[in-house]
């Protein structure tokens, strides 16, 4: 076997963390260079207190504080085009991104499309698409999450669905990057078991996956590594009691330490999720949950060793890949995360389109085991049915 020695690495932002961090909202805005920012959050939030609390602290400062939440929880290029629109009327000249992965990713694609002329496809995480944006056109972002999951405050790119096709994409610019980060975990208190669970669900998955992935990346297998140990100690008691400060601290860390991880690569969780986030409107992280085991069934050749490792860092009682899994199976049933795709409504008469999409999505490179259609058709089928002896 090979020792690959050569890589590309890349950290994230100022991230400001910790309770009460918020107050810094507008000094966070000046950082940034904005004077008229325009607050991008999901419908959900828009009239929370949390909100109009942001709102108070950019007013006190002299800033605006206007607000744009049509955001679906997959987010689509008509969101899109509506947060353009109000952006463009207001005459703003940056974003603060504030809420969970959906809010945050339409508020940097808002910053980043605002000076483009070509369409946003055009901006797909292929090759050097990226080179096509005129970079001095991109407005800076103040990312604020109120979830751990997704990491999209500390990401350079932003994930949107394409309704015409029923394919997720994933847009790409380094300058997606937020400027400065809040992350304040007073803000997610309230998110309520459920989504505290998928969000959480979805950091584990960056995690598990960026571990993974092939390739020479020593901090990002660093990374990943605590950041799941952070997840398998802290998750539960943010899902049991929401209002554990720390626990939500952790997580909110938890997620940020997953997306800076997984510039290593992704895999076959996500390759999944995307189109059937899609096709039949799942949630993303709750989808990733569903699919993290059967996923590291299908790779457990080509990742058995690492998993070993993965076991010591969680000071399991049963070594090795199996005692992974066990954990992992147990972690899902007591975080309410069902156990096949069929239960979020998934059908196999849809498996053969799945099966082409997860094909092209770009996190399929990632995995650690060469698949093309036929592979994906046997392992969606498999989680469909809840078999777990699916082998690549």
């Amino acid at each position: 076997m090979t020792t690959v020695l050569t890589g590309a690495w890349n950290y994230p932002t100022r991230v400001l963390t910790g309770p009460g961090r918020i107050s810094e909202l507008a000094s966070a805005c000046a950082t940034a260079g904005i004077k008229r920012p325009l607050i991008v959050t999901d419908k959900g939030l828009a009239d929370q207190p949390m909100v109009a609390n942001a709102q108070k602290l950019l007013k006190a400062a002299g800033l605006t504080d206007n607000v744009f939440s049509d955001v679906k929880g997959n987010p689509t290029e008509a969101n899109l085009d509506a947060g353009l629109a109000v952006y463009k009327a207001g005459k703003h000249d940056g974003v603060i991104a504030f809420g969970g992965g959906s809010a945050l990713d339409v508020g940097k694609l808002v910053a980043f499309m605002a000076g483009q002329t070509r369409p946003v496809w055009d901006f797909e995480d292929i090759g050097d698409w990226y080179t096509r944006a005129d970079a001095s056109k991109i407005a800076p972002i103040v990312a604020v999450p109120t979830t751990a999951g997704t990491g999209s405050e500390v990401g350079r790119a932003a994930v949107l669905t394409n309704e015409k096709t029923h394919e997720k994409k994933i847009i790409f610019h380094p300058l997606l990057l937020p400027k400065i980060v809040i992350a304040d975990p007073e803000l997610s208190v309230g998110l309520p078991p459920f989504l505290t669970s998928g969000t959480g669900f979805d950091a584990l998955a960056h995690c598990l996956e960026a571990y993974s992935a092939p390739g020479f990346h020593p901090m990002a297998d660093g990374i990943a590594l605590e950041g799941t140990r952070l997840i398998a100690e802290y998750l539960p008691r943010a899902y049991k009691d929401g209002k554990d400060i720390e626990a939500r601290s952790r997580m909110l860390a938890a997620a940020s330490m997953g997306a800076a991880a997984f510039q290593k690569g992704l895999g076959a969780v996500h390759s999944v999720s995307h189109p059937v986030g899609a096709f039949f409107d799942t949630h993303h992280g709750l989808t990733n949950g569903v699919m993290l085991p059967y996923v590291l069934a299908f790779n457990r050749r080509a990742i058995e060793d690492k998993m070993g490792l993965l076991a010591r860092v969680l000071d399991l009682k049963k070594p090795g890949f199996d005692g992974v899994m066990d954990w992992l199976l147990a972690f899902r049933k007591e975080l309410g995360v069902p156990h096949t795709l069929a239960e979020l409504g998934v059908t196999e008469d849809k498996v053969p389109e799945l099966a082409e999409h997860a094909e092209r999505d770009p996190s399929t490179g990632g995995n650690p085991v060469a698949m093309k259609a036929k592979d994906f058709e046997v392992l969606i089928r498999a989680a469909i049915r809840g078999d777990l002896g699916a082998k690549s």
